[in-house]
């Protein structure tokens, strides 16, 4: 059985000393200042990358069953706001005829953005692998039309997925002279494919945006913990926006566009926490080893 890595251990035996080092340097990383640029060019983009992805789409799916889908695990991201994006998409899809090649292109454009300007703010989180070697300009002009196509095809699975979940519900079984309903199985399981889909693209995230090839274990690591406090962020802002909120009454009709920018201003930041943890962790294994962490090697296996 292969042994605990070293950088693990030490993580495990003293998290609070790990948690203030990563705090720390994602502090002197500007981590708040790019997670605003993220956010701000997420909003940008998340309508166009939609639009894209629900148009190529519909030709597979039925409109209705994607627009369902896409709805449920836009609430992972955008809690409380997703049926605003859900009806901008539904009312594009019925007049998708008038999409030009001049939009099509300009949708395209802006939907790369988020990916482009995430790239660079995971530059800034992994400098020394950055002081190591740069990516070739051509790599990160494709690689944000790359992601996009695997997020289609990921909404494709999860679309077809959480159909046949929900058919699942709609069924009952009959045990010990009972009939038993398999509707809050149905809900279980469709709330475990959405927490596992969102540490499946955190943890794709942390494997293609920093330059160089990363380990799938310290990927999972930055995964799990920004999937695991996001979760708790999600709840707390779900409660909080349906409790104490007064933004409507400060913003009145900016209200759902403020809470959008809100929602992916506090992803950006556990999304670059978790890779600050990515970072730590690495240079941590790298200090153990006795090596030097500016800049540290990159891992090529």
């Amino acid at each position: 059985m292969r042994m605990v890595a070293p950088e693990t251990r030490q993580m495990l035996s003293h998290p609070l000393i790990f948690t203030l080092r990563v705090s720390k340097a994602f502090r002197a990383n500007q981590g708040l200042l790019l997670a605003g640029a993220v956010a701000y060019y997420a909003l940008l983009s998340i309508v166009p990358l939609l639009i894209l992805i629900m148009i190529t789409l519909s030709h597979v799916v039925d409109p209705a069953e994607l627009l369902e889908a896409l709805g449920r695990y836009l609430e992972w991201l955008l809690p409380s706001q997703s049926r605003a994006i859900i009806t901008e998409l539904a009312n594009f899809l019925a007049h998708r005829e008038v999409v030009g090649w001049v939009l099509l292109a300009t949708m395209l454009f802006f939907s790369s953005l988020a990916f482009t300007v995430l790239e660079n703010a995971m530059s800034v989180i992994f400098f020394h692998r950055v002081a190591i070697r740069r990516r070739h300009f051509l790599v990160s002009a494709v690689l944000p039309y790359c992601y996009i196509l695997s997020l289609g095809i990921g909404l494709l699975v999860v679309t077809l997925v959480s159909g046949s979940l929900q058919a699942l519900g709609q069924e009952s079984i009959h045990f010990l002279g009972r009939e038993w309903s398999l509707g809050g199985i149905s809900g279980v399981l469709l709330y475990g494919l959405g927490v596992a889909g969102e540490i499946f693209v955190l943890t794709s995230v942390y494997l293609v945006m920093p330059v160089g090839r990363l380990r799938l274990r310290h990927a999972l690591v930055g995964g799990v913990t920004a999937a695991l406090l996001w979760e708790i962020t999600r709840h707390v802002l779900i409660w909080y926006l349906a409790t104490l909120s007064q933004v409507n009454v400060v913003y009145g009709s900016l209200t759902t566009a403020i809470i959008v920018l809100l929602s992916l201003e506090l992803g950006a930041i556990l999304l670059l926490f978790g890779a600050q943890v990515i970072s730590e962790y690495e240079r941590l294994g790298h200090e153990l080893a006795g090596e030097s962490s500016e800049p540290t090697p990159m891992h090529t296996d």
